[in-house]
């Protein structure tokens, strides 16, 4: 009996190691077609991506007149930038006084989207001729990087005599 006994035990213990290869061999299986469904999947997004992007692209092709219009009516509405700026919720609190007296003479801005339109963007603010600085025209860049940094880029100013800003502090003579 206690033969028996030893006997059923090693059958069984035989069973579990061939039932363990068994769901090992099926787990493996299953992995490898659940990573062939993931790779389904990847090149479905890529393609999703690619097509979303010809889609951004062309309607931000699109609405480029509309917002040449849109900016020419802007441009008959005094202050309309600095009132735009002053009434957003987070911009409004960031304007200083002496900020404010300069963006009096920003006149319109345009949004830009990289080429891949994730990529980044750019700012671009057009200006009266104004007492502070040389340029009608500055720029502003942001540039974000798959490690998940930002790169910022602006446009030098030329600050006329006197009106230098250095952190938010006129120079006025």
């Amino acid at each position: 009996m206690v033969a028996d006994n030893k006997d059923k035990k090693l059958k069984v213990a035989e069973k579990g190691e061939e039932d363990n290869n068994q769901i090992d061999e099926e787990l493996v299986l299953s992995i490898e077609k659940l990573q062939e469904i993931q790779d389904d999947l990847e090149k479905i997004n890529e393609e999703a991506s690619d097509k979303v992007l010809e889609v951004e692209q062309k309607y931000n092709e699109i609405r480029k007149p509309v917002y040449d219009k849109r900016n020419e009516i802007i441009k008959s509405i005094p202050d309309f930038w600095l009132t735009a700026f002053l009434s957003h919720p987070a911009l409004g609190t960031l304007l200083s006084e002496e900020d404010q007296k300069i963006f009096k003479f920003l006149s319109s801005l345009q949004v830009e989207d990289s080429k891949d339109v994730k990529s980044g963007y750019s700012i671009t603010f057009y200006f009266e001729p104004n007492p502070y600085f040389e340029e009608t025209k500055l720029i502003k860049s942001f540039a974000f990087h798959d490690e998940g940094t930002t790169e910022i880029t602006a446009t030098p100013i030329s600050w006329k005599e006197g009106m230098g800003l250095q952190n938010g502090v006129s120079h006025e003579k």
